[in-house]
Order: structure tokens, then sequence, then C-alpha cells
């Protein structure tokens, strides 16, 4: 384009021989809004106003926050002018434009839309991607002759950092951009974000850093962890658009409610439904919420409708990348009519044939739904499509809330990851392998960020011990020192089997030790999780990847396998891949209870729901709002107490193990614990009288941290926790690939790391950190809080049903899930109601 040659040549012109040189060419000069307005009419598109603001807010080198809605063209607001500006002031060896992805799919088609911007607008620059996907010649490549743009993930970016030579391509770094910032902002790798984006702006002080996002709630606070300080976030700009999606919810209903199971979590009795709904669409997107959902329900439907074969594919996280490259290609194309997958595609990528989105069972958060509703009709002023799959009756009432939640315009607020020094010790050890650093220098540089300015100098001082020698507690073990100070009093790592060690385990995901699934002629599948293949003997047949699968052999972390014909077959499951019930969506449901007890039947979800609402009444009662409600029960299996708070998993794990707790103080009694998002249960080998022990001061907040803190000397919630955080903070090393130590040799290796901080070092951060995380994230300690208080001050009823009611069977059932197959649960769960008195 010559317009954007004449911009150009007049930048270059003012850098060589000033700017009164280029007066001769001013008046022939394009100004790059003015060539994105162009590109947008070639196009036959007309730009938004909130794009052209961005344009001109990013040209005029603000820091920012795009919010506007799914499939509205944030990516071309910020993409458009900062390769226009960059090619202008082109460096040659120098990346210019970082763009952080949440997720590889995301990345990928960001680099699809800027090769077609850099083609368009003949822009002489390159763009690359550098995720854990990308093949080790290109890495080789991109560390020869560095990218204009570089596209990659928080993790890739941090080992990026770990290399003295490609931190020299970061010194002219003029621009970094977050995609989907509000799935970053509330977990560890959003803390990645905050510690890069310090760094880099203290290597490069006029760097512009600009956001982007769809959902977010509090975008004050979302600006501010951003940019590291009120201060900073005051003068940055937040860009709304004014733009509105419309979403199109429908809930898939049993023809009678009786119909669906009382229990569960999967919804194949649904499938007949959910298959006419795929046929009659032209492309559809059916999200699961786990891994294993996402294999049952691809081989269902195929089953169903084997007329689909070669039109319908899988998509989750464990697949191999190559597999899930072609099912994200063949989507965007249009050649899938089907595909069945998990949060893997939940964010920004540009499916242009989805039509319809089916989503089976609760999303859990009215953000989540909404994100994945706009995968569909993913152009401005299409409305996105979504259908509500219940698996269980009662879930009904969650899709109700959710439906509510959606048409007022609610947004969650998630709380950020503050002080998480794992990450911090993580963060020091990769600046320390990529040649170094001063220690009260990226003490500043560290203070600078939202998640560590509340660090003190003593704290820091603790954090660089621990590099060093691993802790007090640790000193005397060689294998924790893995930093030195030299002579000028830089921290850095010599030694090279512990520098490939670290490069090897950037990152904060963590799990179970995974086994690569390969066919004997060495392709790969994709990866499982060691608890599951140690279940395994040879001979054995599983699903995985939409194939049966029969294992020949294991040997070290490779599982080698042949295909079957089998009929019959596992399904392969990880553990934690269950998501809680986030507070908005559980006052949600508190609310949708209330207006179905005082008769309001208005949604379709409430009428189909009250048959089942009758049996509940009558056997027990539905609580209103000031109302909290007891079910006391005897069993074969022994005395059940359910209690309904409607608060989540995680604050229900909480609450029972505290009160277990209260009340085991009291009382000779000993209690297992289920729960699920809507209430828990303690279950007792004997009568405890709950009339009179299970009292309103059992639920005081006073307190409160003194018996958290017992009630987690007792489980095994902080050791668990504190596996994590010594993988991420290096103290715990998984193994270099194809020598991976066994899960459960890391497992005992955390529990004895625990135990020695317990006995000789209660300060050390990471000790520390562990039992505020689980606090703070798995209990949820602010949210029990208010829970506690809000059932103190609520009116209680102690019911006695003589059989269980629909509100009790789901908790029984996730509890019986744990020691059960799938296929005996349901005839557990008969037989009980049988045997009830």
């Amino acid at each position: 384009m010559r317009g954007l040659y004449l911009w150009t040549v007049v930048k270059i012109t003012e850098q060589i021989f000033g700017s009164q040189y280029s007066l001769i060419v001013k008046k022939a000069v394009v100004h790059p809004e003015d060539l994105a307005e162009k590109w947008f009419k070639m196009r036959g598109w007309k730009p938004f106003p909130y794009q052209q603001e961005v344009w001109k807010s990013f040209l005029n080198g603000k820091n920012g926050l795009v919010n506007a809605p799914t499939g509205s063209g944030k990516t071309y607001s910020l993409l458009i002018p900062a390769l226009l500006e960059t090619a202008a002031g082109k460096s040659k060896t120098a990346v210019s434009i970082i763009w952080l992805s949440p997720v590889r799919a995301l990345a990928r088609q960001i680099l699809q839309v800027a090769e077609g911007l850099i083609e368009d607008f003949e822009l002489p620059l390159k763009a690359a991607l550098r995720t854990g996907d990308t093949p080790a010649k290109d890495r080789k490549i991109q560390m020869q002759s560095p990218p204009d743009l570089l596209i990659t993930t928080p993790e890739s970016l941090h080992q990026w950092m770990a290399n003295p030579k490609t931190n020299l391509y970061l010194l002219s770094l003029r621009t970094i951009i977050v995609d989907e910032w509000h799935e970053l902002a509330s977990s560890k790798r959003g803390v990645q974000t905050e510690l890069a984006i310090s760094w880099l702006s203290d290597l490069n002080p006029q760097l512009k850093i600009w956001a982007i996002s769809a959902t977010i709630g509090r975008v004050d606070q979302s600006l501010e962890i951003l940019l590291g300080s009120s201060q900073k976030a005051s003068k940055a700009i937040v860009i709304k658009s004014t733009l509105t999606k419309e979403i199109l919810i429908e809930t898939l209903l049993p023809e009678d409610i009786f119909e669906l199971p009382w229990a569960g979590h999967i919804g194949l009795k649904m499938l007949q439904k959910v298959a006419e709904k795929i046929l009659s669409s032209r492309s559809t997107l059916v999200f699961t919420n786990t891994r294993a959902q996402c294999e049952i329900w691809y081989q269902r439907l195929l089953e169903f409708m084997p007329g689909l074969a070669g039109n319908m594919a899988m998509h989750h996280s464990s697949i191999d990348e190559h597999i899930r490259h072609w099912v994200e290609e063949a989507l965007h194309n249009g050649t899938l009519r089907v595909v069945v997958c998990t949060s893997s595609l939940d964010l920004g990528v540009d499916f242009r044939p989805v039509d319809l989105i089916i989503q089976i069972g609760g999303a859990k958060g009215v953000g989540r739904f909404m994100q994945r509703a706009g995968r569909s009709g993913h152009r401005p002023g299409m409305p996105s499509r979504i259908c509500f799959v219940p698996t269980h009756a009662i879930e009904l009432v969650e899709a109700a809330a959710l439906r509510q939640a959606v048409n007022t315009g609610l947004q969650e607020n998630h709380l950020p990851h503050i002080r998480s020094f794992d990450v911090l010790v993580q963060f020091m050890m990769t600046l320390a392998v990529g040649g170094g650093f001063f220690p009260d220098k990226l003490f500043q540089i560290v203070r600078s960020t939202h998640s560590y300015r509340s660090v003190t100098p003593e704290e820091w001082k603790q954090l660089v011990n621990i590099l060093i020698q691993g802790g007090n507690a640790l000193e005397s073990y060689e294998e924790y020192h893995r930093a030195s100070k030299d002579k000028e009093g830089k921290i850095r790592v010599l030694n090279k089997w512990i520098a490939r060690r670290h490069l090897m385990a950037i990152g904060t995901i963590t799990g179970d030790q995974s086994f690569v699934i390969k066919y004997r002629n060495g392709k790969k599948i994709g990866t499982v999780e060691e608890w599951f293949i140690t279940h395994l003997k040879p001979g054995d047949v599983f699903w995985f990847a939409g194939r049966a699968l029969e294992l020949g052999s294991v040997s070290g972390n490779k599982v080698l396998v042949t295909k079957s014909n089998a009929k019959q077959a596992k399904v392969p499951a990880w553990m934690g891949g269950r998501m809680p019930l986030s507070s908005m969506m559980s006052k949600g449901i508190r609310n949708k209870l209330q207006q179905m007890r005082e008769g309001d039947h208005s949604d379709a979800e409430s009428r189909a729901l009250m048959p089942l609402l009758k049996i509940q009444s009558e056997r027990s009662a539905i609580p209103a709002l000031d109302e909290f409600l007891i079910e006391y029960y005897e069993s074969r299996e022994g005395f059940h107490l359910l209690a309904y708070p409607f608060e989540g998993r995680l604050v229900h794990e909480g609450l029972a193990a505290l009160l277990a707790s209260r009340i085991a103080s009291k009382i000779a009694v000993t209690f297992s614990i289920a729960m699920n998002d809507y209430g828990f249960e303690l279950l007792s080998d004997r009568d405890w009288e709950p009339e009179k022990n299970f009292v309103q001061e059992i639920f005081s907040s006073s307190g409160l941290e003194n018996d958290i803190q017992a009630t987690l000397d007792k489980t095994s919630l902080a050791k668990r926790k504190f596996r994590d955080i010594a993988m991420i903070s290096g103290l715990l090393f998984r193994g270099f690939p194809g020598r991976e130590k066994k899960e459960r040799h890391l497992q005992s290796s955390a529990s004895l790391l625990y135990d020695v901080f317990y006995d000789y070092d209660p300060d050390h951060l990471l000790f520390r950190q562990a039992h505020e995380e689980v606090n703070t994230f798995q209990l949820e300690e602010a949210r029990l809080r208010q829970a506690l208080q809000r059932i103190q001050n609520q009116h209680w009823i102690l019911k006695r049903p003589g059989k269980f009611t629909p509100l009790a069977l789901p908790i029984i059932a996730d509890r019986l899930r744990e020691r059960l197959s799938s296929e005996k649960i349901e005839d557990r769960l008969r037989r009980m109601l049988n045997h009830q008195k």
C-alpha cells in the first residue's frame, strides 16, 4: 500500500535527517488510522467507534484495557496499530511486539490474523509463534533471527527470558498486549505475566502495555493488576465498547422430569435430544466440564449417530498437539460439523462456521458460560446460541439462575493471587539462569507489581536465601543450593544441569504425573495421568481421543497401545477436573429457589421442576432465603446429616471439615465427609443426636482462623497444596523427559519437605504460602466466613425425612462415585432408597 510506504519513509527520514526534512513528503503522508479504515473498507467492513478510539489512544502512547464483547473485533483494535507503528520504526534484531495468549489454540489464531495483516498492508515485518507446541527447529530460527511480533504464552515468555541471547532481543520492545486478561488475572499465570511486564518495563521505560477482555468484572482492579499500581492505572485508559452481544439460551428439557436422574454429572439421559439439536444445526461445539466427560460424550454421540464419522472430532488438553491443530484448522475451514471439547476451546478462537454451542452440565460461572456461548455467532451483530443440557434434575435450578444472570448482565469478580512466593522464586531462578540479577535492583522491580508490593526487605532476604540454599532448614543439603552470588554481587546459576532442570520446569500448571500414550510405531496420541494407568493391566482396553486402545506395555512414562475393536472400554479420568460454583451463581441459585418456592414458574426450567420440587417439599422443605435446611437420615450405611448452604463445592468442603472438627471436640464421634455445589454430608456410624449437638454455636465465625489451622493440621489439604508450591518453586522436580519420577515419589518427597518445615522452619515463606492458599482459594475463607455469618442469622429447619430427597441424593451419589464404577452407582442408590425406613 503506497500510503503506508510514504508514511514509513517519513518516519525513517525523521530518524536519519531530522524532522524538518520530512516536510518534503508531508502532504503525501497517510496516517495509520486512515490506513486501518481503508483496510476495513476494502473488506466491506466499517470500524466501530471503540476500535477507532483504541487506534488513536495506542498511537498516542497510552496504556490501556479494551473491554468489548466476543466477536466484535478486539484483536484488530490493537494488532493493526501495533503492526503499523512497528513498521515505521523497525529494528532489525529485536522483538518489537509481544502478544501474550492464555491458550495455545488462541495463539495460533492470532498468528494467522497477524500474517494476514502483514500481507495485506505489505509490511516488512515477521510474526512468529512460540508455545509449548513450537518445534525445536522453529525455536532455533527464532534464536538466530527474532520476529518483530512474538506471539506466546506466559510460560514460553519466561523461557525466552531465561536465555541470555534472547534477552538481548527484548531491549527494544515497544509493546506488550495481553489477550483474554480476565482468564489470566485471577491465576498464577497472571502473576507470571505481572512479573514479566514489570521486568520488561524496567528494560524499556516507554513500553506500552495493553490488555483485552470480553468478560471482566472489576475493570479498575484488572487494570491495576496489569500495570502494577493504582497510580499507573489512573493514567491509563479503559475503552469499553457500547456493543451488546445477544445470547440466546435454550435449556433442553425432558418430556418428563423423572426421565432425568436425581443425581449424576454425565448427562447421557439427554443424548437423543442433544443429537437432534446437532442434526438440526450446521455446526456445533459440545462443551463438557471435564476431559473424562468429553471422552464419554464423543463416544456415545458417535454410537448414536454413526453417520457423523469423519465429521466429528474431539478436543481437550491431553490430546496430542498435532491432533488438536488439525481439529482447530478443520473447524476454522468448516470441514468439521461437530467438536466435543473442554475449556481448551473456551477462549477467543475465531471458528466462523460454528452456529450452536451445547453446554453439558452447569458451567459453574456466568463468565465461563458467556465465554463459551460467544464461540457461536462469532461476528459483530450475530447472536450467540447456546443450549444448556442438565446432567441431573436439580441442575435445572442452575440453568434458570444462569439465564437470569446473563439477562441482567452480571459478571463475577475473581480474586487475584497475592504474594505467590513459589512463582516469584521460579522467576528469580529464570533470571539467574538468564544471566543473573542484582538482588537490590530486582527487589524494586518485584515491588512494582500488584502481587508483591507488600513484600518486605526481610522477606526478600528469605527468598534470596531459598534460591541459594533452600532456606534455613535445608542449608545442609547441597541439592537445594541452586544459585550463588558472584564477586560482583549478582545472583547466577552456573551449573548447567540445574539450569536445564529449571528450563524444563518453568510454568505454574501442576497436576498428577502424565504418561505419554503411543502406538508401537512411535506415533503419539496424547497423555493420561499415572494413577489411571496403574489401575490397568496389559490387554485392558480404554477409550482415548475417540479410539478404543488396548494396553500393551508400560515403559518408564510411555504407554504403548494398539487399536482395538472392543465395544466396551474404560474411560480415563483426570484428577482435579471439576469446577466449583462461583459466588454469584450461588446467590443466583438461592434466589431462584426462593422464587420457585413463592410460586414463580415463569421460566421453562421452573415449570419442569415443579413435580420434583413437590417431592422435596413433601418429604422435607424447600429453603427460603432466610432459612437453613438440614436433613437427617438413617440407612444401612449409618447416620447421614445433610445441610444445604448452596455455597459451592470448595466452601462446603471447608465448612464440613470445620463443623466435623468442632462437633468431634464436644462428643466422641467420627465423620466421613461428602459435598457438592448445593450442600454437604456428615456420615457417622452412630446416632449423635443433631438436635442437641448440631447447634448454631458451631457456626460461629469467632476463632475461625485458629479452627481452620487446626483442621488443616488434621487433614492433608495443606500438604497437597504444598506439593504444587514445591514443584512451581523448584524444590521438587518431576524429572527429565523419559525419566519422570513416579507420582507417589513426588508426593512422598513433598510430604517430607512439609514435615521438615513444620518442625524446623515454620516461618518458611513457601510453607506459610501453602496454608494461606488453602484458606484463600480452596476453603475460600472470606466466603466461608460470610456463609457462617449468614447461616447463624437464618431460621434453621431440621427435618428427618423417611426417604432421601431430591436435594440429598446428588451429594450421596458424589460420595459413592469416589468408590464405585459408574455402572454400579445407580444400582447402589436404588438399593439405598428401597431399604430406607
